[in-house]
């Protein structure tokens, strides 16, 4: 058995993309785990409001291809997320009708409009043992979590993992973000989240992903893959791999691997398909996180490792002085001066949150300067 399969797909032509999934499930099992009757939860990407050419949300051909797929074996799908932002019928319409989601809704699927929150007990959990999430994840019978493979300012990647965050209500994200600032925490509580809802089947969208400042201001880029397993982990591992990073780079990879949940290196993954065919070269990521650590370094190590840490700035030439980035900081550490963010340091937690959701991508991820060079230094090694 497979735990992966990667099929190329070099376009978003409705025909090729469910020709492309059908060829990429086949290895899988196919969706023979699905009965008439059944109700599938489809969990798209559906980060903002933007257009499915932006590369930031889960494209609408592949939730429609996986919808004709659902419905041939008898089930009724519902497609849905949390967005950043308000979790009300009036602003996740405006999210699903500026990310094509109407088609989707022309292809047989119907569009969550369950609005209501719930609690969870979830004891088993290493961080996360308590947390709201939106409702309309208990109606189903299975969940499909559909990702975007995208760079991210504070994971370094977004796939199917992080995906699942979106179960979180928009308005609480913040709050999520303030109570789990180390980005090792936050990784825990994200594999918290999947332990909990346990999707049946993880599908990535990589015929377009994104690179540079994402998961929302970056730049699309062709790869030309789906790809699905049977576990998010095990997906997110072959994605950082056509990325060209490790689990040493992704947080959410490290904290699957520490739990014994999934392996350390592609390489030991039981791939169907060839990787390396599709595997974006020069591909720009946002290596904010990267392996530098300085815990044998005694009382200064925190202190090293704060100094070397990335951190969200601002390009003034792209900045409008909306106040978005100071509206959805959790720890209040903007502030707007003569139309302009100023980030108060001392207060920053680099959650990134103000480079997600500026509409502009003027808030971007810097690496200092001494970080960059020891990086360097330690790649040639």
């Amino acid at each position: 058995m497979f735990d992966v399969c990667v099929v190329r797909c070099e376009s978003y032509e409705q025909r090729a993309v469910t020709d492309a999934l059908r060829a990429v499930l086949e290895p899988l099992g196919g969706l023979e785990w699905v009965k008439p009757g059944m109700r599938v939860g489809v969990k798209a990407n559906l980060v903002t409001f933007l257009k499915p050419d932006r590369a930031a949300t889960t494209h609408p051909a592949v939730l429609c291809a996986l919808t004709e797929l659902l419905r041939e074996r008898g089930a009724e799908v519902i497609v849905g997320d949390s967005p950043g932002g308000l979790y009300t019928a009036v602003y996740v319409n405006r999210v699903y009708s500026a990310t094509g989601m109407r088609a989707v809704e022309q292809a047989g699927a119907a569009l969550n409009r369950d609005f209501r929150e719930k609690q969870a007990s979830f004891p088993e959990g290493k961080v996360a043992r308590e947390f709201t999430y939106t409702s309309w994840l208990d109606g189903v019978d299975a969940i499909v979590d559909v990702c975007k493979l995208k760079s991210h300012g504070m994971m370094s990647m977004s796939a199917a993992v992080k995906n699942l965050f979106g179960a979180i209500p928009g308005t609480l994200k913040p709050e999520y973000h303030f109570k789990y600032p180390n980005e090792r925490d936050f990784a825990d509580m994200l594999v918290d989240l999947n332990e909990y809802f346990r999707p049946k089947l993880s599908i990535a969208d990589a015929i377009v992903g994104m690179e540079g400042n994402g998961p929302t201001a970056g730049t699309p880029r062709p790869i030309g893959a789906l790809l699905a397993a049977h576990t998010p982990y095990a997906l997110d591992l072959a994605c950082a791999d056509i990325i060209g990073v490790t689990a040493d780079d992704v947080p959410t990879i490290r904290a699957a691997h520490e739990r014994g949940l999934c392996p350390a290196s592609a390489s030991e993954l039981r791939i169907c398909g060839d990787l390396a065919a599709v595997h974006a070269e020069g591909f720009q990521n946002i290596l904010s996180h990267r392996s530098l650590r300085f815990q044998s370094a005694g009382p200064f190590g925190k202190v090293i490792e704060r100094a070397l840490a990335s951190r969200p700035g601002v390009d003034s030439g792209k900045c409008i002085g909306c106040g978005v980035c100071a509206n959805t900081c959790p720890a209040h550490a903007i502030a707007l001066r003569n139309s302009r963010p100023v980030i108060d340091r001392r207060a920053c937690i680099r959650c990134f949150c103000c480079q997600e959701f500026c509409p502009k991508g003027a808030m971007t991820v810097r690496r200092p300067l001494a970080a960059r060079i020891l990086n360097k230094s330690a790649n040639k090694e």
